[in-house]
């Protein structure tokens, strides 16, 4: 069991400043939660880089949010899905009203990952977009897209294994290496936080 006293005094002081709010609090509970529960005998590394991704992706809030802009001038904000065997081509849909921006803690984006966490839930989020937003379903997307591979292909076992340890590239997972080396040292600060009960 992760030692939470520890954990937070070290992550109030190094990654919030001092202080934190309920919000902040509850969202780091919800996913040290749902790694307890589902996944503690993976490597921490895991733990601390889907933490450092939740804290730059939701602006530091630990709350589910929506993408600033909600898609505006990006192709996945139209309706829009990949045509099937049709080679990366992309065509108009109209089984849903829903448009597929980012939301959440990783910032799901596009039908198909809306389809794909829908079914990997039992829940319809190809008709109920916000559905996605709830903590414990973000949670869930969460951790299931970065160990499955879900958004780019790169998974956390790629990054973090018994013969590597990436920081840097492990952005690869969601997006390219956009900012990655403020998230790899979020990524360090959040494992440093981490030590287990005995």
């Amino acid at each position: 069991m992760i030692n939470k006293k520890f954990f937070f005094d070290q992550v109030k002081l190094r990654l919030f400043g001092g202080s934190m709010n309920t919000k902040q609090v509850n969202g780091l509970n919800t996913i040290l939660e749902e790694w307890e529960a589902n996944y503690a005998k993976n490597d921490d590394r895991w733990l601390a880089y889907m933490l450092a991704t939740a804290h730059h992706e939701t602006g530091r809030t630990m709350q589910p949010i929506e993408e600033w802009g909600k898609g505006k001038d990006r192709p996945y904000g139209t309706r829009l899905k990949m045509a099937k065997g049709k080679n990366g081509k992309r065509i108009p849909y109209t089984d849903t009203t829903e448009i597929f921006y980012g939301r959440g803690f990783v910032q799901l984006t596009w039908y198909e990952n809306y389809d794909k966490a829908g079914k990997k839930l039992g829940q319809d989020f190809l008709h109920n977009a916000a559905g996605v937003m709830k903590p414990s379903n973000a949670t869930k997307i969460m951790f299931l897209g970065m160990t499955e591979g879900w958004f780019t292909g790169a998974k956390l076992s790629t990054f973090f294994n018994p013969t590597t340890e990436d920081w840097k590239n492990a952005r690869k997972i969601i997006n390219g290496t956009d900012k990655w080396d403020l998230i790899k040292d979020h990524a360090l600060k959040y494992y440093s936080a981490i030590s287990h009960t005995v």
